[in-house]
């Protein structure tokens, strides 16, 4: 049987910037492809380019990092068969292994004890309308949803979605302020205000590194 290849952007090992794991060292493996073009996307850069991984060569990769956390992020994860292979290996070699999905593809056959960090895409993002709504159904209570926020409709939009679908019952729901667009006192002003029962998150390594660095 031919060894399954993964078509990787970059590897690098840094700061959780993002979800209930921030501030982590960890090993962060970002996979090229993304079925989504959100108006606000920073990672552009992982549309297409990349190269061709083997599952060992990716763990032989991350191993001198000496972290126990590792974040399998793009682009998006799951437009590649491959991802299920390395989340399993993953967990085999004892990480703690967190997935950043763009929530337009189904977490049925994510393993159980990966964090799936899904998100939902808010109709600034311009693809709100792609999302896989029965996801929902699927997270468990380590699993996060997240909602970055690009405006005050964005907000009000998301406070339906969690009253809708009974969210903070599911999962811890993240907000996040869309970098440049919402300043993060704003966006802690609307949570206040509404009184919502969600956890605010900023981009931490943003914060560190800058808007523009790579591998970070």
């Amino acid at each position: 049987m031919e060894e399954v290849k993964i078509k990787i952007n970059e590897i690098f090992h840094s700061i959780q910037g993002e979800s209930l794991l921030a501030g982590k060292p960890t090993a962060f493996i970002r996979t090229s492809y993304c079925n989504l073009r959100c108006h606000w996307c920073d990672t552009k850069y992982a549309y297409w380019e990349g190269n061709l991984m083997t599952v060992p060569e990716i763990l032989e990769k991350i191993k001198p990092f000496e972290t126990s956390y590792a974040c399998v992020t793009g682009g998006e994860p799951l437009s590649q068969r491959g991802t299920l292979e390395l989340l399993k290996a993953l967990l085999a070699a004892e990480y703690t292994v967190s997935l950043e999905t763009n929530g337009s593809h189904s977490i049925e056959h994510v393993p159980a004890e990966v964090i799936k960090v899904i998100d939902v895409k808010c109709p600034d993002s311009g693809e709100s309308d792609k999302m896989e709504w029965k996801n929902f159904d699927l997270v468990q209570k380590h699993d996060q949803f997240k909602f970055v926020v690009a405006s005050k409709a964005d907000f009000d939009w998301a406070q339906g979605v969690c009253d809708k679908h009974k969210l903070h019952e599911r999962c811890t729901v993240l907000y996040s302020p869309a970098y440049g667009l919402v300043k993060p006192a704003q966006l802690a002003s609307w949570i206040l205000s509404s009184k919502a029962p969600v956890t605010l998150q900023t981009q931490q390594h943003k914060e560190i590194w800058g808007n523009n660095e790579r591998g970070v």
